[in-house]
């Protein structure tokens, strides 16, 4: 890598940190309770010394950004949205760095450098990095682990393809304990196995040498997790059968008008839910949905020409297709920016693809000075808009503060300034899953609050109470209603 590419990658680094850091204990407002669930259960397993692969909770959630939370809790110890969401600020921007190599690896340096640069500058993906969601995870765990796999294949010497491979193999099985939509990945991982058996001939014994090395590295690290899900089976599909076409009376229907849907959130209609996108914008901001449709026809000529000598775009198109399945199947919510967040990859790489090749056309007849205005003027206005859509339209559109609960938080913070011996009961009004016998929404105060088992409640004097209880709160109580 020359000291020119590194210095351009260390600015999109930066710029992709800032977006994913700046102004984070404001910006999203609030705290949404799953987020606050993950934290209230970092909480207790920091006090209890039982840190756990899996947390049943709010339908159950793969435990290692619950323990990663954890860790960020104990170390700044302050009970802020910020801490929860550090975590996924940080996993990011390295995503952002594993794109640019994965882009690299697959086509050429200007690939992966353009695609770095979208991603660090897409909304989409801004957002789930500065939530606390376990889903930023799994982009970052494939996008690594692929990586490592193809240099594994690639490589020369026995001892560095069997290390990369051990790499790709640690990197994939921790991508387990990330979010559901993950599961369907070990067939991408076989398709690109296969792919190589079939291709490269000459080298079968390294393929199949790093796939030993890799898979059996996935196996000991997932192992845990494996063991959880055979003892209780009925984790592994946690909200699937909830919101699968399949209990729907209409699946067949449902799954053609969700893959319509899914198809449009690029460049015509996105995600509707505040808390995953702005006012339902499409997923990509129009010049860079328009490099990903030029980027799918380079793609498919390409394949036409000559399918075996275009990997690269097989296997991207292979990625987009696999990682949609786990949305356009479910019925909530399409399309769903977050359920859809392992397609961001494939659509970013496809995207740069089309942006270079946009520019190697209009190169053919611009003058050189034009086109390198015409290029900067595009970064600019990709980076002015990405600023201007996430801090000023969706971190201050009310919509957001009543997606990301703002007032639970406040309801919180006017509890802890009261004195211990005051007793303070919060009322919960609002729906949702049973936790512990009081609904979901409660976890937001209980994290603001560190009042979320019962020796912390006793300690703080803080009672969560249903509707049906409210006459049993004393007269001389400070009284709170979650609604």
């Amino acid at each position: 890598m020359s000291r020119r590419t590194l210095l351009i990658l260390l600015l999109i680094l930066g710029l992709a940190a800032f977006f994913r850091a700046y102004d984070l204990p404001n910006t999203p407002p609030g705290l949404y309770p799953d987020e606050a669930m993950n934290g209230n259960n970092a909480l207790e397993a920091l006090q209890t010394g039982q840190l756990k692969v899996y947390y049943p909770e709010n339908n159950g959630r793969e435990g290692l950004f619950i323990n990663i939370q954890a860790a960020f809790l104990d170390f700044f110890n302050t009970n802020e949205p910020w801490v929860l969401r550090l975590p996924s600020a940080i996993f990011g921007t390295l995503t952002v760095l594993g794109i640019f190599f994965l882009a690299k690896e697959l086509f050429f340096i200007h690939i992966g450098l353009f695609s770095s640069f979208l991603l660090a500058t897409s909304v989409w993906h801004i957002i789930f990095s500065r939530i606390g969601f376990r889903a930023i995870l799994a982009p970052f765990f494939l996008v690594w682990a692929v990586f490592f796999l193809l240099r594994a294949f690639h490589g020369n010497k026995a001892t560095r393809y069997s290390l990369l491979a051990i790499c790709s193999g640690a990197l994939f099985g921790a991508g387990m304990y990330t979010y559901i939509a993950y599961r369907i990945t070990p067939i991408l991982i076989l398709a690109l196995i296969l792919w190589f058996w079939w291709l490269d001939k000459e080298n079968r014994k390294q393929v199949l040498l790093a796939t030993y090395y890799m898979l059996l590295t996935t196996l000991l690290v997932a192992l845990p997790l494996g063991l959880h899900y055979l003892q209780n089976p009925a984790d592994f599909l946690g909200r699937t059968t909830q919101v699968s076409i399949f209990s729907s009376a209409t699946p067949l229907q449902d799954f053609g008008v969700n893959i319509l849907k899914t198809a449009g959130m690029f460049n015509f209609k996105g995600d509707g839910n505040s808390r995953h996108n702005y006012a339902g914008e499409p997923q990509l901001f129009w010049p860079v949905g328009i490099f990903f449709m030029v980027g799918i026809i380079t793609g498919l000529i390409h394949l036409l020409k000559n399918p075996r000598e275009n990997f690269s775009f097989a296997f991207l198109f292979f990625w987009l297709i696999l990682t949609a399945l786990p949305v356009v199947i479910s019925n909530e919510g399409i399309p769903h920016a977050l359920r859809a967040i392992l397609m961001i990859p494939p659509v970013i790489i496809l995207a740069a693809v089309g942006g270079i090749a946009a520019y190697n056309a209009v190169a053919r007849y611009a003058p050189r000075l034009f086109l390198q205005s015409l290029a900067t003027m595009v970064l600019i206005v990709l980076i002015a808009q990405s600023y201007f859509v996430y801090f000023e339209l969706w971190g201050k559109s009310s919509d957001v503060l009543g997606a990301f609960m703002a007032d639970y938080v406040s309801i919180g913070r006017a509890i802890n300034k009261l004195p211990q011996e005051t007793p303070k009961y919060v009322v919960v009004e609002a729906g949702g899953v049973d936790v512990r016998g009081i609904p979901m929404p409660a976890q937001t105060v209980m994290f603001i609050t560190d009042s979320f088992t019962p020796e912390k409640q006793k300690e703080k004097n803080i009672h969560y109470l249903l509707p049906a209880d409210r006459a049993t709160i004393p007269a001389n109580a400070k009284t709170f209603t979650i609604q």
